[in-house]
């Protein structure tokens, strides 16, 4: 048995990289999207202080609103062009957008012909997290208006849009009043989860040290923990119990290569003192770096394992520069793996006609040379004449046109699983998408909330499956042992 398979539906841990829980002695987190889940309602809220912000700039931009589906983690946005790509793991394009609308596919080939989408060109950004859905979407809402002479004397080049959208969203976040909103009613953005405490209680109880490092400030962090975990921690104790260590506005990913300075956050308002000495266990840090963390808690590398949503802040760097082991949080994910089940007897259907499409090309591949051979006269002498040859490659044309056409809708509807726009996050028609690739290449596992590990304990050995290859072929069982035993 593999240990999702005893979680429920799009409830299991994936393992890219075998990880023993046992030898694990650090278990690290982030906060937002990782052990404090938010409704989409966070997003819609960033969005309108973004329009305000915007709006206060002289943008006409009153009838825009947020669509949560416009856009989805893992799209690449190319800010020289104004689009919205979608590429397989070879930076290759599969499904593209200009603002909001769809580019077809001659227009894609004749602007990205000779280029291969790479994430180290500045021009390209991609979407880490799901805090980037409501930048996104404004951004194609602009690019629409733009095209359409609609930003008056706003009318900027695509890369100035992208700047003036991104300059914003930041300032939203930083300056304070979207986080003083949610802090005044938390009710209205946080999803609550009793079993997210228990799995840090499990684990601090088998002998985990456990550390919370986040971007957010102090304020927001202890209004946020405090709501979220105070209510289903047990008697006379908070939520700062769990943690050897807490560290705030810790500025990741550069917290992960940096030698910033800690600061000791000394009272609840957030008062600061510059450390002296080692740091205190069960106090909160603010800034800082992660080798003097290693340091104070006496351990490094793998021995530590640290939890994420954002695919480069938390799991790329810490994975690079310190040999972290890596747990990327993907919330979509139980989304995407329901969106997979109910189209399953759609892909089955077809995956079947895929393989008689397979097999009539291969047939009229083999008359093809046939007769290439009789026309010039060399190889094996022809058993049949051109006339007949002639026939049965027509024969198999028309076989494969009307199976196009009944593979057509088949496909269209199965790309159209999770988002109508862009399909699986995961997947890029039928090869892996650049967010699997950046999610097998840098987290060690991966699933859809912290609770998850609550199936798996403290104490599991995760085990990586066999790393398929296109010509790996199914195991098969010797001829006496086909039949299952009781």
């Amino acid at each position: 048995m593999h240990l999702h398979d005893s979680a429920p539906p799009g409830r299991g841990i994936y393992c890219n990289r075998t990880l023993n829980m046992r030898s694990i002695k650090v278990v690290g987190y982030d906060m937002d999207y990782t052990l404090v889940h938010y409704r989409v309602h966070w997003e819609r809220r960033a969005y309108d202080h973004l329009k305000q912000r915007l709006l206060g700039r002289g943008l006409p931009i009153e009838q825009l609103t947020f669509d949560a589906k416009l856009v989805v983690r893992g799209v690449i946005i190319d800010t020289h062009r104004g689009n919205f790509l979608k590429t397989n793991r070879f930076g290759y394009i599969k499904r593209a957008y200009h603002g909001t609308t769809l580019i077809e596919h001659a227009r894609v080939r004749q602007q990205y012909m000779r280029r291969i989408v790479s994430l180290r060109d500045s021009r390209y950004h991609f979407m880490n997290t799901l805090f980037a859905l409501s930048e996104g979407c404004m951004y194609a809402q602009l690019v629409d208006m733009l095209d359409a002479g609609k930003l008056g004397e706003h009318a900027l080049g695509y890369q100035d849009l992208y700047e003036l959208v991104r300059d914003n969203i930041n300032a939203a976040h930083t300056e304070g009043e979207l986080k003083t909103e949610i802090m005044r009613d938390p009710a209205k953005y946080v999803v609550l989860e009793e079993d997210t405490v228990l799995t840090l209680l499990d684990q601090k109880h088998a002998g985990k040290r456990l550390m919370l490092i986040t971007n957010s400030e102090w304020s927001y962090t202890l209004a946020m923990m405090r709501y979220a975990f105070d209510r289903f921690m047990p008697t006379r104790q908070t939520w700062r119990d769990l943690f050897d260590v807490v560290i705030v506005a810790a500025r990741k990913p550069h917290f992960f290569d940096n030698q910033s300075p800690l600061l000791e956050i000394v009272d609840d308002d957030g008062l600061m003192r510059p450390l002296t000495g080692a740091l205190k266990p069960k106090h909160s840090y603010f800034g800082g770096n992660a080798v003097a963390l290693e340091q104070h808690l006496g351990v490094s590398g793998d021995e530590i394992l640290y939890l994420g949503d954002h695919i480069f802040g938390d799991v790329h760097v810490s994975k690079l520069a310190l040999r972290w082991r890596t747990c990327l949080v993907l919330r979509e994910l139980e989304e995407e793996l329901r969106a997979e089940e109910n189209t399953r007897q759609v892909q089955a259907n077809l995956s079947a006609l895929m393989r008689k499409k397979e097999q009539l090309e291969w047939q009229y591949y083999q008359l093809r040379m046939r007769m290439q051979r009789l026309k010039a006269r060399y190889g094996p002498p022809a058993k049949v004449d051109e006339s007949t040859l002639v026939s049965m490659m027509a024969q198999r044309r028309n076989a494969i046109e009307q199976l196009d056409q009944a593979i057509r809708p088949r496909a269209a509807e199965a790309g159209r699983a999770h988002n109508p726009r862009w399909g699986l996050m995961l997947r890029a028609g039928n090869d892996k998408s650049q967010l699997a690739r950046q999610l097998e290449r840098y987290a060690d596992v991966y699933t859809s909330r912290v609770s998850n590990l609550l199936f798996a304990t403290p104490f599991a050995y995760l085990r990586s499956p066999r790393g398929s290859m296109p010509h790996d072929q199914p195991p098969t069982l010797p001829s006496n042992e086909n039949t299952a035993t009781g």
